[in-house]
């Protein structure tokens, strides 16, 4: 890769001279406009021109459309190391010029280096639970708007005397006057520090952070004093700008979770927007995200499997510079389908499930239950129906749901 250059691929539609096009985009989005310019300016400007670095017309689309995908160099010299100004360079003004799709960024290691990626990564969110060689398990607090902090602490404690890895706010969670969120992270953490001596085994906690974009950094600063062990964050709203800085302080020094709310505004089109892979995969780890939820293939909320396991790949991938970051595929999560997802995506993923904790049919409990009996099977190549036969709640699960053998 030259160095010199951050490139962006496209995918365009429709009938057109795609070499013109690739040249107007080039230009348009650089120097503004070039042969026009005496030779003096050029000259000056020259640094700053992008560069036509592809121009490849693919196969048309399952509704005939002619295709070309365009790759486009641009100066570094362009910009600064943020998301918001690589983002608006590179398909700002273009987002809104017809058929038009962002699928790819490449950005030189110089580049690379100056963001901050995951703190804690693969390696380091297993050493931190003390799990090397398994899928992780969360669970989604549900059913947290409005109701007490008792109410919370038992369905928390159920969740983690479950089994689970992990336990998250519900992203939504946002007004939380009968349970305040410094209450919130004292009284479970306490009872992960009890569940820890107990057991020996670890469990972070993700609350929600929220609050004007302006106060969140600090506004984390005091969660993570407070005992916080890990952050959710809805980054497309809030802006990958503050999870690139939230990453980067050293005082927030917990996992970072990013969801992917508001994401499907943006990769849904196949032909708008920006490709999911490059969104929640190579954006959301070079910004600092430790974890990922983004759909899974299986689920109430499904994505095409070949762009989700894209997602896991750009999320894993050597780059060099940063950590690799936990996938989480997820929506609709229920213990069948913990085969599926192992012989998918590999034990580097994190089991993320709701309604398949909660909606189990002995409580949270025997959700959790059910999940870890159905990730140990997995893992030691056994059957979900062997697993069945020693345990009631994964047995339970899959009457209810199904199971998924591979």
């Amino acid at each position: 890769m030259n160095e010199e250059y951050i490139t962006a691929s496209y995918l365009v539609h429709g009938k057109q001279d795609y070499h013109k096009k690739a040249q107007a985009i080039a230009y348009g989005l650089t120097v503004g406009t070039w042969t026009e310019l005496a030779p003096e300016k050029q000259k000056a400007l020259a640094p700053h021109l992008g560069h036509v670095v592809e121009v490849r017309e693919v196969e048309p689309g399952d509704d005939g459309v002619e295709r070309a995908i365009i790759r486009i160099g641009y100066p570094v010299v362009n910009f600064t190391a943020d998301i918001p100004a690589i983002l608006t360079t590179v398909f700002g003004k273009l987002s809104m010029d017809g058929k038009i799709r962002l699928i790819d960024l490449e950005l030189p290691e110089p580049i690379l280096q100056q963001f901050p990626g995951p703190r804690f990564g693969i390696i380091g969110l297993r050493n931190l639970l003390g799990a090397p060689n398994r899928p992780l398990l969360m669970s989604i607090f549900k059913q947290c708007i409005g109701l007490p902090l008792d109410d919370l602490q038992a369905e928390y404690e159920k969740q983690v005397n479950g089994g689970v890895d992990l336990v998250k706010d519900d992203e939504i969670y946002f007004r939380d006057d009968n349970a305040p969120i410094f209450d919130r992270i004292k009284a479970f953490e306490a009872y992960n520090r009890k569940h820890e001596e107990k057991t020996g085994r670890k469990v972070l906690y993700a609350p929600n952070l929220t609050g004007p974009v302006t106060e969140l950094v600090e506004r984390a600063k005091r969660m993570v004093e407070a005992g916080a062990s890990c952050l959710l964050l809805n980054v497309a709203p809030y802006g990958f700008d503050i999870l690139h800085r939230l990453a980067a302080d050293p005082d927030v020094s917990v996992p970072i979770m990013a969801h992917p709310a508001f994401t499907g505004a943006m990769y849904a089109s196949p032909e708008y927007g920006t490709a999911a892979p490059l969104l929640l995969g190579k954006l959301m780890r070079w910004a600092g995200a430790d974890i990922v939820l983004y759909p899974s293939p299986y689920g109430s909320v499904a994505m095409p499997k070949d762009e989700a396991l894209q997602v896991a790949s750009n999320l894993r991938e050597e780059n060099g510079v940063h950590e690799p970051a936990l996938p989480a595929p997820a929506a609709g999560i229920h213990p069948g389908l913990v085969p599926l997802l192992y012989r998918d995506f590999g034990s580097d993923l994190l089991v993320n499930a709701g309604g398949g904790v909660h909606g189990h049919p002995g409580g949270a409990e025997a959700g959790g239950k059910a999940f870890t009996a159905a990730i140990s099977a997995v893992v030691s190549g056994k059957s979900l129906a062997e697993a069945a036969q020693s345990s009631p709640e994964l047995r339970a699960a899959i009457e209810k749901w199904g199971g998924h053998e591979v």
